[in-house]
């Protein structure tokens, strides 16, 4: 089931509840107020016969019955009205009830009010009952009048009603539910238009998600974007780092096969021959871990900096046996980056390997924030580094066949996975001696 499925589906299944809800809620007040105004109907009846009504001495009723309505003075009426004494009998009835039934009723206690459903002859009739005590000059006597009209009108009443009910009801459920899907297609055009998009971009026909979308759809077209992004650059550097693996190996391969070919004597060829293996082998290990790359992407997770700081320290320190510099680290445990954890280790261990390389007594680590930045820098106390070789290490496409002698692909490789993540790497050279290098890297948000 697609996304628009299911919030139609869901959607008109929550309206459909709400309406049949609304509908029986609205159908039960209803009938309790006709009920309530049956009631009140044939209590005004029954008070109006009070009205009407005086009793003897001698216990006998006497209701003037022209002034009773029209209801209560004509045969098979649909409303009658009788009066019981403290016997139980019929003091009086109205005309409206000759041909009817008189239903058995018991006596009221004075005050006592009684509304109630009945069956007669297998028909339904309401029947409101009140129990009065009559005062004469020679007594009190106990009388219960009583009202009954049947249920015909309240019924059509409210069939009517329901009739109506229902029908707007389905109109307007029927209009809710084509606005609703109006609504839902407007509302999930971005999706579409994502969804068309990517199609168009695994066809080629775009590169990456163009559209202006909404902010709840913002953060996740940024994220395929840069997943997009990261994904070209990182085909990029394999293509890159398989023309530069190529063109690297052909100086050293012609040397080679130069070698083979040439007179000199054996011990000539084999320095020569061993000097090319060592380049060709410092050319696949720079091209490796180049291409190895991650690079910055979405997904990756923040590395806080001063373990790995501890830990790259105390393994290149297992190398360096014969050395035992004053090391000095000033990093805040706070700091973090965003920064695939094989790249900074790579970082790390070519700077603190080249420290313990030319130090002679100590070893500065340093990282702190700085704006939008985090800088890391190594300082040792060793000679420093020639200026016109800084130049060469920060010249940019410097192939490993032309690193710096002495450093090795250490510094080039340092270079290359600081620019992937749009960072800066410089090289000076201590006033006291020695060198710093130092990393400029992308705060992580």
């Amino acid at each position: 089931m697609s996304l628009n499925q299911r919030i139609l589906f869901s959607a008109t299944l929550v309206l459909l509840i709400f309406i049949v809800t609304i509908a029986l809620t609205l159908d039960r007040a209803f009938y309790d107020s006709a009920r309530v105004g049956v009631k009140d109907r044939l209590f005004a009846k029954l008070l109006m016969i009070m009205g009407d009504t005086e009793v003897e001495e001698s216990g006998a009723l006497d209701v003037s019955t022209n002034l009773l309505d029209a209801e209560l003075g004509h045969v098979n009426s649909d409303t009658y009205a009788f009066v019981i004494d403290h016997t139980n009998t019929i003091a009086w009835r109205s005309t409206s009830s000759l041909n009817e039934q008189i239903p058995t009723v018991a006596l009221l206690e004075k005050g006592k009010k009684q509304f109630a459903q009945i069956m007669i002859d297998d028909e339904p009739y309401f029947i409101y009952s009140y129990g009065v005590a009559w005062e004469t000059p020679s007594g009190d006597y106990p009388l219960t009048f009583s009202v009954i009209t049947d249920t015909a009108l309240f019924e059509a009443q409210i069939e009517r009603y329901r009739e109506n009910l229902w029908g707007w009801l389905s109109v307007m459920t029927v209009l809710l539910l084509v606005t609703q899907m109006g609504v839902l297609r407007w509302g999930l055009q971005p999706l579409r238009k994502v969804s068309a998009e990517l199609v168009a971009i695994e066809s080629g026909r775009q590169e990456n998600l163009k559209g202006d979308y909404p902010s709840e759809l913002k953060l996740l077209t940024d994220s395929i974007n840069s997943l997009i992004s990261h994904e070209h650059k990182q085909q990029k550097r394999y293509r890159n780092g398989l023309a530069d693996l190529a063109h690297s190996l052909k100086t050293p391969l012609a040397v080679l096969q130069g070698a083979v070919n040439s007179e000199d004597d054996e011990q000539s060829r084999r320095k020569t021959i061993h000097e090319q293996i060592d380049r060709i082998d410092n050319i696949i290990q720079y091209q490796l871990r180049r291409a190895a790359t991650a690079g910055s992407s979405p997904g990756m997770g923040l590395i806080t900096l001063r373990p790995m700081v501890d830990r790259m320290v105390a393994t290149v320190a297992k190398a360096y046996r014969n050395k035992h510099p004053e090391i000095t680290v000033d990093i805040d445990d706070a700091i973090g980056l965003r920064i695939d954890e094989g790249d900074l280790m790579e970082l790390l261990g070519n700077l603190v390997d080249n420290a313990f390389k030319w130090c002679r007594q100590s070893i500065h680590l340093f990282a702190d924030y700085q704006e939008n930045w985090i800088i890391i820098q190594v300082k040792d106390d060793g000679p420093g580094i020639p200026s016109h070789e800084i130049a060469r290490i920060l010249e940019r496409g410097v192939r490993a066949d032309q690193s710096t002698p002495g450093h090795g692909i250490g510094l080039a490789i340092v270079r290359d996975i600081t620019q992937v993540y749009g960072g800066e790497l410089s090289i000076e050279n201590n006033p006291s001696g020695g060198a710093c290098v130092t990393l400029r890297l992308k705060k992580s948000k």
